[in-house]
């Protein structure tokens, strides 16, 4: 329980930047005195910093186009794994992301399938297959993630008898499943998740006993793992125990 607010004060102090010590306390319902010795707790870590009435997050996120450079040999296997599992005539969604982009350069040439996609790099990279037939989904264009994010009417989706669906992850934890920080984002995730028939996860062995703001899927719900390397044994006892099937670059 403790471990488990632990990590929710970190992720809340690093999502809103700063906060005071009174809005912890409100927020996560406990006395000013645990708060203070949560906080001293977390600040070992080197992650936030005391201020004046509160903390601040000391760890500035990484731009979406530097993300991609970080672990990007991993990325580059993952993705190569990942597109080996697209089949003839599959309908597929691929998921905005560091790792999902990769998969544009990977596609088979020599069957059809279908791309549904809010992912401007897969867009790029599909546009000039002969055999894929292209669907886009989102209406804002996020310059930020390359990803077109927002849904006017999440029964759109509906019509869609999504085969596989190739999802990222900002933060992959047993408890709190696959995460990610954006609400927009997260709409089109969750409805995707929800409905694919295979969920495939792509994820770095960055992210890993991480989690952020949002869950769009239980852990439990991936069909398969594709990552760089072996999971650690608590993650393997895991996928054992749900018929996970993990594949390694």
């Amino acid at each position: 329980m403790k471990a488990r607010r632990l990590q929710d004060i970190e992720e809340y102090v690093h999502s809103h930047k700063n906060v005071t010590l009174d809005e912890l306390c409100q927020k996560f319902d406990v006395s000013k005195n645990t708060i203070r010795r949560d906080i001293s707790q977390i600040v070992r870590k080197g992650s936030i910093e005391k201020v004046y009435g509160g903390v601040a997050s000391t760890t500035d996120p990484i731009p979406f186009e530097n993300r991609g450079s970080k672990h990007s040999f991993e990325k580059n296997g993952i993705s190569h794994l990942a597109a080996s599992c697209i089949e003839e005539n599959d309908l597929i969604f691929i998921d905005s992301g560091t790792t999902t982009c990769h998969m544009a350069k990977y596609f088979p040439t020599n069957i059809s399938f279908t791309i549904l996609t809010n992912s401007l790099d897969i867009i790029n990279g599909a546009a000039e297959l002969p055999l894929v037939n292209l669907l886009v989904i989102g209406n804002t264009f996020k310059q930020k993630t390359k990803s077109f994010v927002g849904i006017d009417e999440p029964r759109m989706l509906d019509k869609y008898n999504v085969n596989k669906a190739f999802m990222a992850a900002t933060g992959v934890s047993i408890t709190h499943g696959l995460t990610n920080s954006d609400l927009l984002e997260f709409e089109i995730k969750k409805i995707i998740a929800q409905k694919a028939e295979k969920l495939i996860l792509l994820a770095d062995s960055s992210k890993f006993g991480k989690s952020t703001l949002l869950t769009y899927a239980s852990l439990e719900d991936v069909d398969i793992i594709v990552s760089s390397n072996p999971l650690t044994n608590q993650f393997q006892a895991f996928c054992a125990a749900h018929n996970i099937e993990v594949k390694t670059s």
